[in-house]
Order: C-alpha cells, then structure tokens, then sequence
C-alpha cells in the first residue's frame, strides 16, 4: 500500500512539475484543423509565445492587417501572441494572448492538460466568457 500511494503521489508531482516552455502545434477550436507552430519561452520570469511557423502554404505571407499598434501590418509568422503570463500553481496568467486573424486581445491563462497537451483560453473579463483550444507539444 505505501508504494502505490508514493507512485501516485510522484505521478502528481511529475505532472506538475512540466512546464509549458516548448514548441507547440495549434489546433483551430472552431474547424479542428493544425493552425500554426508556437514557440513558448520564458523571458525575465514571464512567458511568452511567438509564430514561428504558419501549416496553410497560403497563409505563410499573411501580415496581421487587423491588428493595432506596433502589430499593424506585421508578418504573422515571428509575431509574439502571447505575453507576459506568470506561472499561478498549476497555470500560467495575468497576461494576454493576440489572434492574428481578428487582431483582437484577450486576457489569457495556459495550464496543461497532460505533459504533451496544452489547454489555451483567451477571454473577456471572466474566464467563462471566451474560447479554449488544445495545442499539441511537438519535439523539434
């Protein structure tokens, strides 16, 4: 019985203890469909994440036209999308997320769901009002 309770205890630990640092592949919430290739790093204890990577040969020129700011017009593909989170238990938060596609932002959280599956949600104001998706870690 003690060996079962320290194996489950070190399960949870070990699943905690992953970090969200990586290369991940987004997956469309709406047609399900492999979007992009992120880069998620850390920089002076935040995190954030860059395109480095468009799947759609079409969509590889694309500039983020309905953006704001500094992003107006820039190319999609080296764009950080998210920034600023700061790690929250067994999440990361308090910062925002961009969609290229609308060049709207929203506050954002990332916690993930398994070591190789990432639960991303962008939102307005509560958390309940906005839209997930689950990227999927890739090894580069």
């Amino acid at each position: 019985m003690k060996y079962v309770l320290f194996f489950s205890l070190f399960l949870s630990f070990n699943a905690f203890s992953q970090s969200v640092i990586g290369t991940w592949k987004t997956i469309d919430d709406e047609t399900g469909r492999e979007k992009s290739i992120v880069e998620i790093y850390e920089e002076n204890g935040k995190i954030y994440g860059k395109i480095i990577e468009l799947l759609d040969k079409e969509d590889r020129g694309r500039k983020c036209s309905n953006c704001t700011g500094s992003d107006k017009d820039k190319p999609i593909i080296g764009m950080v999308v998210i920034r600023g989170l700061s790690k929250d238990g067994d999440e990361y938060n308090g910062g925002k997320i961009l969609d290229p596609k609308s060049g709207k932002i929203y506050k954002c959280y990332l916690k993930l769901e398994s070591k190789d599956k990432l639960i991303v949600r962008g939102y307005i104001g509560i958390s309940l009002l906005g839209r997930s998706q689950k990227w999927i870690r890739i090894k580069r």
